[in-house]
């Protein structure tokens, strides 16, 4: 037995107690389900909605939902959607107007109350995805008040990745498959002779508040070796991995590197890799009217570096090629962003390669660049070494 009062174990009803309790305290708890072919997040009221049984098989624009025997809930690797879709959402309105009568104007908030969020399922990479769209949306002077509002209320309920893809790298980009920090508990699956359980670990005071109403017993040896060995297994089974140079600086020294012209050939400016990037946080605004003119809205509304009006400035857009606006993605992803808050904007999850319609790789393009680099760099000394 632990001696930990940190730990617990749960069958797959104290799973279902565990997402019971979580509703019955006013929070709207999203989960990994099954729709239209692919694990996505949803609504759930209760385990049984959660995806028993099925797996992903992933490569370079492939995804395939497969079904396992071992009836794991937590066995797939990350669909389409981030988190981000609920804490940064798609479309959201920022306010109306109307205009009465008389000519005056009354102006109304668009933010409504906020949710209550529980997340049930949250992958490590997405929890350091989260961490960073914090720094991003509220580390700043300028703060996303609807952002904060989502975010302070979200309880994290994270599933530690015990089955990485074929596309993931979260061990080259500083993370990996355990859960770290971030989280209210920590779900650690374990399918074995033992049975089907939840290692589960507490990582705050409301975590420990939560699990305390729910039914579960003491954590015993066997589970938590189990645990923890899936979870240490996952880090070498890595699908992918960046070269292991100092990316910011191989970014900011191949900016006019050839390989740029071969990626972009194949690239369709699509905009995929943004969407269901877990970081990627930009947006624009737009104004909408009715008929009359009387009444308006402003909405705000993700936009992507990939689209040609995005840079559009006076005259015209700054990034007019696919080249430029590909080569704006990337360095800023994996370099400038440490410029702006001191850390990489890449988690290593590989939705982009997954979801790219062509199957563009980041980390095969990171190697390109670096062996570019590095045969330029060897040219140069050669020819240096052989003046007279």
């Amino acid at each position: 037995m632990s001696d930990s009062p940190e730990t617990a174990v749960l069958d797959r009803d104290g799973l279902d107690g565990l997402i019971k309790v979580l509703v019955a305290g006013g929070r709207t708890v999203v989960g990994p389900g099954v729709r239209d072919g692919a694990v996505v997040l949803t609504e759930i009221a209760g385990a049984d909605e959660l995806p028993f049984g099925w797996g992903s098989e992933l490569e370079a624009g492939r995804y395939r939902l497969v079904q396992r025997e071992d009836g794991a809930a937590f066995a797939h690797t990350s669909g389409p959607q981030s988190w981000k879709n609920f804490l940064h959402p798609q479309r959201e309105k920022l306010w109306s107007v109307d205009r009465s009568s008389d000519g005056a104007l009354a102006v109304r908030p668009g933010r409504a109350q906020q949710p209550s969020y529980a997340f049930l399922g949250v992958r490590p990479c997405d929890l350091r995805a989260i961490s960073i769209q914090d720094r991003v949306l509220t580390g700043g002077h300028y703060e996303d008040s609807g952002y904060r509002a989502r975010r302070s209320g979200a309880f994290v309920v994270a599933a530690e990745c015990t089955v990485p893809g074929a596309t993931c790298f979260c061990v080259s980009m500083g993370g990996g498959p355990a859960a770290d920090a971030g989280f209210d508990l920590a779900l650690t699956e374990v399918v074995d002779t033992g049975g089907h359980r939840f290692f589960v670990r507490v990582g705050s005071e409301a975590g420990a508040e939560v699990l305390a109403h729910v039914p579960h017993r003491r954590a015993d040896a066997g589970t938590e070796t189990a645990a923890r060995g899936a979870v240490d297994a996952a880090r070498d089974r890595m699908g992918r991995a960046m070269p292991p140079v100092d990316l910011h600086a191989l970014m900011g020294d191949s900016l006019d590197a050839e390989r740029w012209d071969d990626v972009t050939s194949r690239c369709l400016t699509c905009g995929n890799c943004t969407m269901v990037c877990p970081t990627c946080f930009c947006t624009t605004t737009e104004e909408v009217t009715d008929l009359t003119g009387d009444h308006a809205e402003r909405w705000q509304r993700w936009d992507s570096c990939f689209d040609l009006d995005f840079s559009y400035l006076h005259g015209g857009a700054v990034r007019s090629s696919p080249r430029s606006r590909y080569r704006q993605w990337l360095t800023h992803k994996l370099g400038t962003w440490h410029d702006q808050f001191d850390s990489t904007g890449c988690v290593g999850c590989g939705r982009c390669v997954t979801w790219c319609p062509v199957g563009i790789d980041i980390t095969e393009e990171a190697t390109a660049l670096h062996d570019e680099l590095a045969a330029r760099l060897h040219g140069e000394q050669e020819r240096e070494e052989t003046k007279p």
